[in-house]
């Protein structure tokens, strides 16, 4: 997506956190699905028959994967813009909204309660949440992709950047490639 430096700033509800240097990968964890799921309960429970869709997504969804530790969760809902339907039940177990994008796919994403979380929220049918399943999946088959993600990522990861949005938008060439072949 490209998001320039007063993007960043704009979508993110309060102050957008500076990174200010390197990312920081680690070994991938055994740990991480069960977090996962932890939180896929604890976000069901919450939302109940309002959750249509809900995916553990990102590098910590593929094992053998470096990544930085925070698990990406994806979660389907009737209507993203419509956050007086999700936002107070998710804020009662202890997420806190950080990002709000309605000029992209009306996109929020909240910082989990007690574990390093993204929970991205998408309306329902989005093809944003099959395009980020898709790529998990083809990561999952592909050792050649994994191997050219993983490299990619620890390339990127060496250089300095101000916000992690940054780094993410350099991996978008390699995640298009990659998805060509998902």
């Amino acid at each position: 997506m490209g998001l320039s430096e007063e993007r960043i700033r704009a979508a993110h509800v309060g102050a957008a956190p500076r990174l200010a240097g390197r990312v920081v990968l680690v070994a991938y964890d055994p740990a991480w699905p069960g977090l996962y799921e932890r939180e896929a309960a604890r976000i069901r429970g919450a939302l109940g028959a309002g959750v249509l869709g809900l995916a553990h997504v990102g590098s910590t969804s593929v094992p053998g994967l470096a990544a930085k530790p925070v698990v990406d969760v994806v979660l389907a809902v009737a209507d993203s813009a419509d956050e007086a339907s999700y936002v107070p039940a998710l804020e009662a177990v202890g997420y806190v909204v950080r990002i709000r994008e309605p000029e992209w796919l009306e996109h929020r994403m909240f910082k989990g309660p007690d574990t390093d979380v993204n929970l991205h929220v998408f309306t329902a049918g989005e093809p944003e949440v099959a395009r980020m399943v898709a790529f998990r999946d083809r990561l999952r088959v592909s050792e050649e992709d994994r191997v050219l993600y993983e490299r990619t990522k620890r390339e990127l990861a060496a250089r300095d950047w101000t916000y992690l949005q940054q780094y993410a938008d350099a991996k978008a060439d390699v995640v298009a490639d990659i998805l060509g072949r998902a």
